[in-house]
C-alpha cells in the first residue's frame, strides 16, 4: 500500500472506529510515546543495554507500525499530502546526498 492510500485507510478507520482524531498536541504526545517504545526495543535488543524478560516479547514491527499510524493521523489532520512530501524528500536526498555517502570513508 502506498502512503496516499495509507492516509485514506487511516482516515476511514478514524471515521468508522475512532470517533474523531485526537487533537494535534495529543497526537504529538502519542507519537513521542510510540517512538520511545521503538527506542526501548532497539536500545535493549541491538544496543548495549540488557533486554528485560518482559521486553523480549515486544514486536518491533508492531511498534514501528504504531509510529506510522500516528504520523498518518498527523498528516491527515494537518492537511499534509505525505506521499507528495515523501517523494519530494527522496528527490532532495538523492540529489544532495548521493556523492556524500558514496565518498564517506566511515561507511566503507
Amino acid at each position: 500500500m502506498d502512503i496516499k492510500n495509507s492516509q485514506i485507510v487511516v482516515d476511514e478507520w478514524i471515521k468508522n472506529h475512532g470517533v474523531r482524531y485526537f487533537n494535534e498536541l495529543t497526537n504529538m504526545a502519542q507519537l513521542t510515546e510510540e517512538v520511545g517504545e521503538v527506542a526501548r526495543i532497539i536500545a535493549r535488543r541491538y544496543g548495549e543495554q540488557s533486554e528485560k524478560e518482559s521486553d523480549k516479547s515486544k514486536d518491533l514491527g508492531e511498534e514501528l507500525a504504531d509510529v506510522v499510524f500516528v504520523v498518518l493521523c498527523l498528516a491527515n489532520q494537518t492537511g499534509v499530502d505525505l506521499q507528495a512530501a515523501f517523494d519530494q524528500k527522496m528527490k532532495v536526498k538523492t540529489e544532495r546526498d548521493h556523492n556524500r555517502h558514496q565518498n564517506n570513508q566511515k561507511l566503507k
